[in-house]
């Protein structure tokens, strides 16, 4: 067990992989964070932005730009899991056999 290990961590596979999956992560983790801290920025600084009404009825922009950044959020998360369970999972698994053999 111990020698499968060593064998994952010294091999270069798995520390592009590493490399990749965190680099991906934090833009991935930016990404969001811009959306969020965004949102709540206009929200601080500019609320006669988000309190203009759309069209006749009571709803403002503030409304859509919210669910936007829920939705946005939701996209993220679906791209950064579809990658990892099929990219991220398939090279780990080849770097796991390789490390058995």
């Amino acid at each position: 067990m111990q020698e499968t290990l060593v064998k994952i961590r010294d091999n270069p596979k798995f520390k592009a992989l590493v490399n990749k999956r965190n680099t991906y992560a934090f833009i991935m983790t930016a990404l969001i964070m811009v959306a969020y801290y965004g949102f709540i920025l206009l929200i601080a600084f500019d609320r006669e932005f988000l309190a203009q009404k759309i069209g006749g009825g009571v709803t403002t922009i503030g409304i859509p730009i919210g669910v936007g950044v829920i939705l946005f959020t939701i996209i993220v998360t679906v791209i950064y899991v579809r990658r990892a369970n099929t990219e991220f999972d398939d090279e780990s698994k080849t770097i796991l056999e390789e490390a058995q053999k």
